[in-house]
């Protein structure tokens, strides 16, 4: 990856405040010579903690209250920028389930938002953070990130700005997240757990960022950037956390898979695979200039070639899984 890809660069992050954001602007801000990073989001009070924690580049960091779903701030927050990340979204799957239209407003409409003020500025590339719930989705969360997947590479037919996507699988210790959780219930010497049985990707946050960073670098507009991560058993989770913990079985939740799925079947007949990751190409090229074997030649030296056959890219067929030393070292 070339350093200076990003020197003398704007970059905006929307819902720059979360877990991701501020991993993401700390490595930015540390190893690449960027001329502003714009942090969007609606809390003020992160925000300002956000300050005061990189204080040491106030220089370059620049906080915007705004939310998604109100185009007008966001073509006013785009102006002289860039580069976009799109973070902002609403993920807890219960929430969705109970707060259907609330989800779509923001991870869809807001989405179209983040498109429209793009297409209206001078942003060069934007990337769409998205999960992998959107892969064959059963949940309004996934279903609403996979609508937010489709427009988002859309946006490359009418667009000379280049739009691509990263999907990758939970963060480790991330808000949220079944880790922390775990952690809290030790105390009581009593766990909760869905499903023994249940397995997940696992991503740390420090991975990710440097995932995105990555395809930032290297995208054609129009991929969906899937990495090549380990997979995890939720029972070994718990033998990594709480060994001596009673454990009690509640079930899965409304909208909740055994196992998480990156790539279905079906995207795997139009997916480019490289050493560290894959690529899943747009499926409709009629109005894209897009072709996978120009796509494989232009990054032959990043050890571009296509799949050798259909596959699942799933969280329980997975070729590695953390061990439950491995899983202690990574919570550590």
């Amino acid at each position: 990856m070339k350093k200076n890809f990003l020197k003398n660069k704007i970059l905006l992050i929307t819902g720059g405040t979360g877990s991701f954001g501020k991993e993401f602007v700390r490595n930015i801000l540390i190893n690449f010579n960027v001329k502003k990073l714009i942090i969007f989001s609606r809390d003020e009070l992160k925000q300002s903690e956000m300050f005061n924690e990189f204080k040491n580049f106030s220089h370059k960091l620049r906080f915007f209250i705004g939310d998604v779903r109100d185009l007008p701030r966001l073509k006013f927050a785009f102006k002289d920028v860039d580069i976009v990340i799109h973070a902002a979204a609403l993920k807890q799957v219960p929430t969705a389930e109970y707060n259907p239209f609330e989800v779509i407003k923001t991870n869809i409409l807001g989405t179209q938002n983040v498109i429209d003020a793009i297409v209206e500025s001078d942003i060069k590339k934007a990337i769409l953070l998205s999960t992998d719930k959107a892969a064959a989705p059963i949940n309004l969360y996934g279903a609403s990130k996979l609508a937010a997947d489709k427009i988002f590479i859309a946006a490359n037919n009418y667009s000379t700005k280049k739009f691509s996507v990263v999907r990758y699988g939970n963060v480790m210790m991330s808000r949220g997240s079944i880790m922390p959780i775990l952690f809290q219930q030790k105390k009581t010497g009593q766990v909760s757990i869905t499903d023994l049985n249940m397995t997940r990707f696992s991503i740390t946050l420090n991975e990710g960022v440097n995932f995105v960073i990555k395809c930032l670098c290297r995208m054609w507009g129009g991929e969906i950037f899937v990495p090549k991560i380990p997979s995890y058993k939720l029972s070994d989770v718990i033998k990594a956390i709480a060994p001596e913990c009673k454990i009690k079985i509640i079930g899965i939740r409304s909208g909740e898979k055994i196992h998480e799925e990156m790539i279905t079947e079906t995207d795997s007949l139009n997916t480019v695979e490289f050493k560290d990751y894959y690529a899943i190409l747009p499926l409709n090229t009629d109005y894209l200039n897009w072709n996978k074997d120009k796509f494989i030649k232009d990054f032959e030296s990043y050890g571009a070639k296509k799949t050798k056959s259909i596959f699942s890219y799933n969280s329980k067929d997975n070729n590695k899984f953390l061990t439950i030393n491995q899983i202690k070292k990574l919570l550590k």
